[in-house]
C-alpha cells in the first residue's frame, strides 16, 4: 500500500476505524508508507508481544498485547469502535490469521487491511514451488492428524506448526504412517534476520534448536504399504478399526453418493459403529461437519480413534442412544441411519429434524428394518434400492462367489 492513511481522509465518526496491518519478521523495514501511517496514527495498537516489539519504533498510541485467553480479544477490539485502532498480524491477516477472527464481529467496510506476504508465500518462494500447486495445511493449534488426508506420493505440502516441537512431531507421524522417505524442509523465521532453512528425511529427522516460528515444506514420498487415503469414497474396510459393525466399502460408496455432501453442510451419523460414514463425509471437503451418535461405549471410542487415523479428528462423537440423543443437536443437512434404524422413534425424529432440501439415507440389513423402510417408501416416496455384493473366495480348495447379506437403502429428500 502507498499513499496517506485512510484515517486522514475520513471525517469523524470514522467509517473505517480499524486497521489490520500485516507485519513480517523484517519488522518495519518491510512496511510501506501507508502501513506505517496506520500504525503511527492509531490511538491503540493491538498485537502479540512479538508484533508489538517489531513495530515499536512506529507506535505512538497505547500498545496492548492480546489477552489470555485470546477468545477475549474480539470483544476488546469491538469495544473501541469509532476510535483509531490498529491490529498487527503475522503476514496476511486473512490467511489463517486474526483478520478472519475479527471479520466475524466487524464489517469489512469498517476496516482497512494491509497484508504482508504470508509464511506460506515466503516458504513457497524459498522452495521454488508454485503456490497454487502446493497443499496448504495449518496445524497451528490443531491436531497434527489433519495432515493425514494429504499424504500422497509426489504431493508438496506446506504446513504451519504451533511451536519448536512441531516439525519433529510431524516427522514421527510421517514415519509411522509409511512416509518416512519424505523430505522435510524446516523454514524458520522467514523474511527476517534470523531466517534459517534446513532439511532432513522424516525417518531420520534430527534437526534441533528449531525456532518456534516455523513452516515445514514436505515433499511426500511413500514406502510400500503406506497409509494413502484415496480421494474417492469407499475406502478399504481394512483401513478402519472395527468389530464387524461397519458399512462395507461398496455400500459406503453408494451411501456417500446418496448423502451428496455439499459445502458447509452438517451430517448426523446415527448408529455410527466404526464411524466410517461420518469420516468419509468429512474427508469430502474441509468445510463439512459431522456428528456421530453411537450408544456402545467401545464403538464410540473406536470411532474417535478412526477419525484421528483418517485425519478428521473433529468428528463429533457422542456416546448416546437415539432418538433421545438427537433432541438438542444442531439442525442437520443430511442424516445417515445405520444401526438402530428400526428403533422406536428414530426415523420419525430424523425426518422431522431435517432442513428443507435435506437428505436422509437409511440402510437396512435385517428384515425388520427393511420392512420399516419399505413402509416409509410407500408412504413418503424417495428411492428404494437393494444392494447385493458377491466376492470371489476360496470354497473347498477352489474359488467361488461368497455373497454378503443384501442391504436395502431408502433415500429421501425433504421438500
Amino acid at each position: 500500500m502507498s499513499g496517506p492513511s485512510p484515517f486522514a481522509a475520513e471525517p469523524a465518526p470514522l467509517q473505517r476505524w480499524l486497521s489490520i496491518v500485516g507485519i513480517g519478521e523484517d519488522g518495519i523495514d518491510g512496511l510501506g508508507r501507508g502501513a506505517r501511517d496506520l500504525i503511527e496514527n492509531a490511538e491503540i495498537v493491538f498485537g502479540g508481544v512479538r508484533h508489538l516489539a517489531l513495530a515499536a519504533p512506529l507506535i505512538r498510541g497505547e500498545a496492548k498485547p492480546w489477552p489470555s485467553p485470546f477468545s477475549l480479544a474480539p470483544g476488546q477490539v469491538v469495544a473501541l469502535r469509532g476510535r483509531r485502532v490498529c491490529v498487527l498480524a503475522s503476514g496476511d491477516p486473512f490467511f489463517y490469521g486474526v483478520g478472519a477472527t475479527l471479520a466475524v464481529h466487524i464489517a469489512a467496510d469498517e476496516t482497512w487491511v494491509v497484508p504482508a506476504p504470508s509464511s506460506f508465500s515466503l516458504a513457497a518462494a524459498r522452495m521454488g514451488w508454485p503456490l497454487q500447486e502446493a497443499t496448504i495445511v495449518s496445524v497451528h493449534g490443531r491436531a497434527l492428524d489433519r495432515i493425514r488426508p494429504h499424504l500422497h506420493p509426489g504431493a508438496k505440502l506446506l504446513a504451519l506448526t504451533s511451536d519448536a516441537e512441531g516439525p519433529a512431531a510431524l516427522a514421527q507421524l510421517l514415519a509411522e504412517a509409511g512416509f518416512g522417505p519424505s523430505r522435510m524442509t524446516v523454514l524458520e523465521a522467514l523474511g527476517g534476520p534470523r531466517e534459517r532453512v534446513r532439511a532432513a528425511e522424516a525417518q531420520s529427522f534430527d534437526l534441533t534448536d528449531v525456532a518456534a516460528l516455523n513452516t515445514v515444506a514436505i515433499d511426500v514420498a511413500a514406502e510400500p504399504g503406506a497409509r494413502v487415503l484415496s480421494y474417492t469414497p469407499g475406502l478399504s474396510d481394512d483401513l478402519f478399526e472395527h468389530d464387524g459393525q461397519i458399512t462395507k466399502r461398496e455400500v459406503r460408496a453408494l451411501t456417500l453418493s446418496s448423502l451428496a455432501p455439499r459445502h458447509g453442510e452438517l451430517l448426523w451419523d446415527v448408529g455410527a459403529g466404526s464411524g466410517s460414514i461420518g469420516i468419509e463425509w468429512l474427508l469430502a471437503d474441509a468445510s463439512l461437519q459431522a456428528i456421530a451418535i453411537e450408544a456402545d461405549e467401545a464403538r464410540a471410542a473406536r470411532a474417535e480413534r478412526n477419525a484421528a487415523a483418517f485425519g478428521v479428528p473433529h468428528l463429533d462423537v457422542r456416546q448416546a442412544r437415539a432418538p433421545e440423543a438427537l433432541a438438542d443437536l444442531p439442525t442437520p443437512d443430511a442424516i445417515f441411519v445405520g444401526g438402530g434404524g428400526s428403533g422406536d422413534g428414530v426415523l420419525d425424529t430424523c425426518l422431522n429434524a431435517l432442513k428443507p432440501g435435506g437428505r436422509l439415507v437409511a440402510n437396512a440389513v435385517t428384515l425388520e428394518t427393511e420392512s420399516e423402510l419399505i413402509a416409509r417408501h410407500a408412504a413418503r416416496g424417495g428411492t428404494l434400492t437393494r444392494v447385493a455384493i458377491s466376492r470371489a473366495d476360496a470354497v473347498g480348495g477352489k474359488t467361488g462367489w461368497r455373497t454378503a447379506m443384501p442391504v436395502t437403502q431408502w433415500t429421501w429428500e425433504k421438500v
